[in-house]
C-alpha cells in the first residue's frame, strides 16, 4: 500500500519563508536617502554630485567624496536599490560599499528641459535607463496574491480529507485497530468475567472456522450486546474478541454518530458498514449504544434533536438487516442502560445475544489484581487474596487504580517494593479520599468526632448483620468527611436478610447516638449516615416487600438504572401508601436509634476507652477495636 504523503501548515509557511529569503538576497537593496528634487539641483550646483543614472521617474544619484575620487572608478558604480553581488568577498569590499550606500540617493524626477544640460555643465557622468515596471506590479498584483490564496485553498482542502471538516462530515468517525501480534489483546488480559468469555469465545470461533458453523446451516448471531455496570471490562472484552480472532477492529462511541446537522448520524452508519465490509471479517464496537439507541416508544418527534437520533437509529437497523451474515462482519455493542433500549435492537436478527459482563465475585477479584499487578515489583508480604477480600464490589477499573495508587505511594515514599502497607493506604485513599492532616480543627470537635466514630465501630462489631470493622480514624479525608469509620464485608453477599438490613441501619445511626449518650445533643456530623440509612429503610419497604403495614408489596415498575445505582421507578400509587410507608420508615428508623441508644448505654466503658485512644493515636485498626472490646461477645 502506497504511503500517503502528509502535508500541513508549516510546509507551506517554510515555502513562502523561502521565497521571502531570495527576494531580500537577489531582488532587495539597501535602502537609500530620498532627496526633493530642489535638494538634488542645489547639489548639482553645488558639484557635489558624481554620477547618476536618469530613469523615465526617478533619479539615481551618488555624492562626490574625497575618498571616492581618488580611489573608486566611475564605471563600478552601480544604481540604487541592488546589492553587491554575493560571490564577491564581502570582506575585502565592506568598508567601501557601506561608505558608497550612504553616499548613494534617489530622487523623483520632473520634468526639467535643462537637466542634461546642467549637467553636462557640472561635468556630472549620466546615463539613462529605460525601465518598464509591469512586471513588478503583475507580480505584486496577481502573482504573490493569488499564490498565496492558492496556497490556503489547498492546506484547507487537505485538511477537510483528513479531520473534521465540510467535505467529510458524514465520514465514519471509528477508530481502526489493525491486528497487531506484539499489541493485541487476549483473553490472559481479560480476568474476573470468566462465563463472559466463554459467551464470547464462539463469536472468536466463527471468525477464525467459519466453515465450521455454516456447513451444517448455522448462523452466529448478528450481534452481541454486552451489559453491566462501569468499569466491569466490556470494551476490553470486545478487544480481546478481536485480538483473539486476529481481525481488525472498529471502536466507535453512540455519540460519535450524532452531530448537529440532521443526516449525518445516518451517513455514518453507512460509512461505517462500507469500509467493514471491505475489511471483513471484522468486528464493529459501538461503546454507549444508549446513546442512540434509545427507546422510541411514547415519543413525540419535537425538534430536530429526536428526528437525528431516530433517522441514525433506523439507519443502524436497516444495515443490521442488509449484510450477509457470512461476511464474517460482528458487531459488538456496549451499554449500563439496557432497560432503555428500543425492543427493534433487541430483537431476534440484530442485538439477539446479551452478556452480563457483572461485578466479580471474589475468585474474580483475585485474578484481576493478578493481571494489574503483573508489571509491579511487589514486596514479599502483598498478599493479593487479602487485598481481593478487602475490596468486596470494586470493578476491574476500580482494582486497576487501586494498584496504581499503590504503586504510586510506595514511589512517593522511596520504596524498592509494593508493600501490603501501601495497599491498605491505597484502599483508604480510594474510599475514603485524601488525608488532610493540615485541616485546623479545634478540640471540642476533634472529641465529638472520636465519639461519633467509637458509636459506630462498637455498635457495628456488637450488631447482628453490621460488617466487620477494619478501621477508625479521625483524620479528615475527603470533601467534607472528619472522620470515617472502614466497615467491609467478610464475604460477597447476593442476599440480605430483613435483620441484615436493619443492622447496617442500625451501624449507621451508631455515631450518632453515641454523641446524644455523651453530649446529650447532637451534630451535623451524621447527614450522609441519616441520608443512606433513610435509603436502605425505604427499599425495604417499596422495593423488598419487607413492610409491615404493606407485606409482600412492591411499588418497583422498572429496575432503571440498575448499573449506575439509581433508584427504580416507583409505579404510581395513591398518597395513602405514601403516607403509610413515610410512617414505617419513620418507625424503623426510630425503633433503631433506640436500640443503638441503649446498646452504647449498656456499653459507655468501652465507649470512652475507644474514643480516649483514638484522640491519642487518630487511627485505630481491627486488631485495637478486637482489644478494647475484650469480653464483649461479637455477634456474627
Amino acid at each position: 500500500m502506497e504511503k500517503r504523503v502528509k502535508f500541513s501548515l508549516w510546509y507551506y509557511l517554510f515555502i513562502i519563508g523561502l521565497i521571502l529569503l531570495f527576494d531580500f538576497l537577489f531582488f532587495s537593496g539597501p535602502k537609500v536617502q530620498e532627496i526633493s528634487y530642489k535638494q538634488f539641483r542645489d547639489y548639482l550646483s553645488q558639484g557635489k554630485i558624481e554620477s547618476v543614472v536618469l530613469t523615465t521617474d526617478k533619479i539615481y544619484g551618488l555624492l562626490k567624496s574625497e575618498d571616492s575620487l581618488k580611489t573608486q572608478k566611475k564605471e563600478e558604480f552601480k544604481p540604487a536599490l541592488k546589492h553587491t553581488p554575493w560571490h564577491l568577498n564581502l570582506e575585502k569590499y565592506a568598508e567601501e560599499y557601506e561608505k558608497q550606500v550612504k553616499r548613494q540617493f534617489i530622487v523623483i524626477r520632473l520634468e526639467d528641459k535643462d537637466l542634461i544640460q546642467d549637467l553636462q555643465a557640472a561635468n556630472v557622468d549620466y546615463r539613462g535607463k529605460l525601465s518598464s515596471d509591469w512586471f513588478t506590479n503583475f507580480l505584486l498584483n496577481w502573482i504573490i496574491p493569488f499564490g498565496i490564496l492558492f496556497l490556503i485553498w489547498g492546506y484547507a482542502f487537505s485538511r477537510m480529507g483528513k479531520g473534521p471538516g465540510v467535505l467529510n462530515i458524514g465520514k465514519s468517525k471509528a477508530k481502526i485497530y489493525e491486528f497487531d501480534p506484539e499489541k493485541r489483546v487476549t483473553f490472559k488480559d481479560v480476568a474476573g468475567v470468566d462465563e463472559a468469555v466463554e459467551e464470547v469465545k464462539e463469536v472468536v470461533n466463527f471468525l477464525k472456522e467459519p466453515e465450521k458453523y455454516t456447513r451444517l446451516g448455522a448462523r452466529l448471531p448478528k450481534g452481541i450486546l454486552l451489559v453491566g455496570p462501569p468499569g466491569t471490562g466490556k470494551t476490553l472484552l470486545a478487544r480481546a474478541v478481536a485480538g483473539e480472532a486476529g481481525v481488525p477492529f472498529f471502536s466507535m462511541s453512540g455519540s460519535d454518530f450524532v452531530e448537529m446537522f440532521v443526516g449525518v448520524g445516518a451517513a455514518r452508519v453507512r460509512d461505517l458498514f462500507n469500509e467493514a465490509k471491505a475489511k471483513a471479517p471484522c468486528i464493529i464496537f459501538i461503546d454507549e449504544l444508549d446513546a442512540i439507541g434509545k427507546s422510541r416508544a411514547g415519543k413525540v418527534a419535537i425538534g430536530g434533536g429526536y428526528d437525528e437520533r431516530e433517522n441514525t437509529l433506523n439507519q443502524l437497523l436497516i444495515e443490521m438487516d442488509g449484510f450477509d451474515p457470512k461476511s464474517g462482519i460482528v458487531i459488538m455493542a456496549a451499554t449500563n442502560r439496557p432497560e432503555i433500549l428500543d425492543p427493534a435492537l433487541l430483537r431476534p436478527g440484530r442485538f439477539d445475544r446479551q452478556i452480563l459482563v457483572d461485578r466479580p465475585d471474589f475468585k474474580g477479584r483475585v485474578d484481576i489484581l493478578k493481571v494489574h499487578t503483573r508489571n509491579l515489583v511487589l514486596g514479599d508480604d502483598v498478599d493479593l487474596e487479602q487485598v481481593a477480600a478487602m475490596t468486596t464490589g470494586f470493578v476491574g477499573a476500580d482494582l486497576a487504580n487501586l494498584c496504581n495508587e499503590a504503586a504510586l505511594l510506595a514511589s512517593r515514599k522511596g520504596k524498592d517494593k509494593v508493600t501490603m502497607e501501601d495497599f491498605h493506604d491505597a484502599f483508604e485513599r480510594v474510599v475514603a479520599g485524601l488525608e488532610k492532616k493540615n485541616r485546623v480543627i479545634n478540640e471540642q470537635e476533634r472529641k465529638i468526632v472520636a465519639y461519633h466514630e467509637s458509636g459506630h465501630a462498637i455498635v457495628g462489631y456488637l450488631t447482628p448483620g453490621a460488617e466487620r470493622v477494619q478501621k477508625v480514624s479521625i483524620v479528615p479525608r475527603g470533601l467534607g468527611a472528619l472522620g470515617y469509620t472502614l466497615q467491609t464485608p467478610t464475604e460477597d453477599r447476593f442476599l440480605m436478610s430483613k435483620k441484615e438490613l436493619l443492622g447496617k441501619i442500625k451501624g449507621l445511626l451508631g455515631g450518632r447516638a453515641a454523641e446524644e449518650v455523651v453530649f446529650g445533643e447532637v451534630s451535623t456530623g451524621a447527614s450522609n449516615d441519616l441520608e443512606r440509612a433513610t435509603k436502605i429503610a425505604r427499599s425495604m419497604i417499596v422495593v423488598y416487600g419487607m413492610s409491615e403495614r404493606l407485606p409482600n408489596f412492591s411499588l418497583v415498575q422498572n429496575t432503571a438504572g440498575q448499573f449506575l445505582g439509581q433508584g427504580p421507578d416507583l409505579t404510581p400509587h395513591s398518597e395513602k401508601i405514601e403516607q403509610m410507608i413515610d410512617e414505617e420508615v419513620l418507625e424503623i428508623i426510630d425503633r433503631c436509634y433506640k436500640e443503638d441508644l441503649e446498646l452504647l448505654k449498656q456499653n459507655r466503658e468501652k465507649l470512652e476507652a475507644m474514643a480516649r485512644r483514638l484522640l491519642e493515636k487518630e487511627n485505630i485498626d481491627a486488631k485495637d477495636v478486637e482489644e478494647i472490646m475484650k469480653g464483649e461477645e461479637r455477634k456474627e
